[in-house]
């Protein structure tokens, strides 16, 4: 552990830095799984490179849980109340929810305020889908305000469908899942992951992944609910049950099966179970507990991996919640021009990735920590 980054304000524990660096890795690859995405969506084809990216959302989920659970399962009926712990979850969590929104709106007016089939949207629905998306109220598919017209929770800026999933399980966790036993919690944590598992391998959603939960359906709100609760009541946990062990070079390690993993390609295949969902769930399952422990029990052991984590901890939720706006343009672009190979556009994707990482320091040092700053100054009892 280090001592407190300025990932949270809020929070008076010191941090694991080798989780919080983690935590960066994967929204780092996240830009680059959307890269590849916007291939694939501009081409009409599915995504080839950097297949399953989509389970760094399953990884932040778990290391949410288990981060969480270590700053505040010791601290109710002391010095923390419920109302404290939601002021606390809404000043980390909700400034970045609204800069986000801004973006959204401002790449979506750049783009002409047309859905992707060139349908011209009406500026009062811009505006309502802005405010909705400041509210995290979510977009039914089809609703007026849903605006880009492909389905979108928050079509302004689609990652956010994963935060409107950790709001829910920032509630149950400050509503019932701290209050339960460590052998409850293991049960329960046994229940959700059937469900994860059967989810996955049986293809309920019928996309052959368990990339669920971005859209306001029946299905994609079950397994959404699945892909967060299973994870983060796993974190909840490991951090109850966590004992470190010594090792070395446990970030760098932990980095390189992270993009391995993210790098496997789709595996095909319905007999006698998707046998992608069964990839998924070992993953999710056994692999991210693994380097969530491995993460915690690590520690820096000198200055650049100190600083290195320290920047990608700082970055991480910045990045992942101010990166789609620009992604839309990219997307836009690649359409515009009939989705150009790889080979030929790879400069301008490249662009796309530093310029993400640029905004995303941009919000952090302008917006993020100044906000968070003013907000645990002016509404908590408690604050560094």
């Amino acid at each position: 552990m280090t001592n407190i980054a300025s990932s949270a304000f809020a929070d008076t524990k010191a941090h694991y830095a080798l989780l919080d660096g983690l935590r960066g890795v994967a929204a780092l690859l996240v830009i680059v799984y959307h890269i590849f995405e916007g291939y694939a969506f501009a081409g009409g084809g599915l995504i080839e490179t950097f297949n399953h990216g989509y389970l760094a959302v399953d990884f932040f989920f778990i290391l949410s849980g288990f981060v969480i659970g270590y700053a505040y399962d010791d601290r109710w009926g002391q010095n923390l109340t419920m109302k404290d712990f939601f002021k606390r979850r809404l000043i980390r969590l909700h400034p970045m929810v609204i800069l986000g929104a801004v973006l959204g709106v401002a790449t979506y007016c750049i783009q002409g305020c047309v859905q992707w089939d060139g349908t011209h949207v009406a500026l009062s629905m811009v505006m309502l889908s802005l405010l909705c998306a400041m509210c995290f109220i979510p977009a039914v598919p089809g609703i007026g305000y849903e605006v880009r017209g492909n389905g979108e929770m928050f079509p302004l800026n689609g990652p956010s469908w994963s935060l409107f999933f950790e709001y829910i399980g920032n509630i149950l966790y400050a509503l019932f899942i701290r209050r339960l036993s460590t052998l409850v919690l293991a049960v329960l944590v046994a229940v959700l992951g059937v469900g994860y598992a059967s989810f996955a391998l049986l293809d309920v959603s019928g996309y052959g992944s368990m990339g669920v939960g971005w859209t306001l359906d029946a299905v994609n709100f079950s397994g959404g609910l699945l892909r967060m609760l299973f994870p983060f009541s796993m974190g909840m946990l490991l951090s109850r049950r966590f004992k470190p062990f010594r090792v070395r070079g446990a970030f760098w390690l932990a980095s390189i099966i992270l993009v391995a993993l993210f790098a496997v390609p789709y595996l095909p295949g319905m007999e006698p179970f998707c046998l992608n969902g069964l990839f998924e769930t070992v993953c999710v399952a056994f692999v991210f507990p693994v380097l969530v422990w491995l993460g915690a029990s690590g520690t820096t052991t000198d200055k650049r991996s100190t600083a290195v984590c320290k920047f990608l901890g700082d970055i991480s939720y910045p990045v992942y919640m101010v990166h789609y706006p620009i992604m839309y343009l990219f997307y836009a672009w690649l359409i515009e021009h009939q989705c150009p190979p790889f080979a030929q556009s790879w400069p301008v994707a490249l662009g796309v990735y530093v310029l993400n990482i640029v905004v995303a320091y941009a919000a952090l040092k302008c917006c993020d920590e100044p906000w968070r700053k003013y907000l645990a100054q002016r509404f908590l009892k408690y604050h560094r």
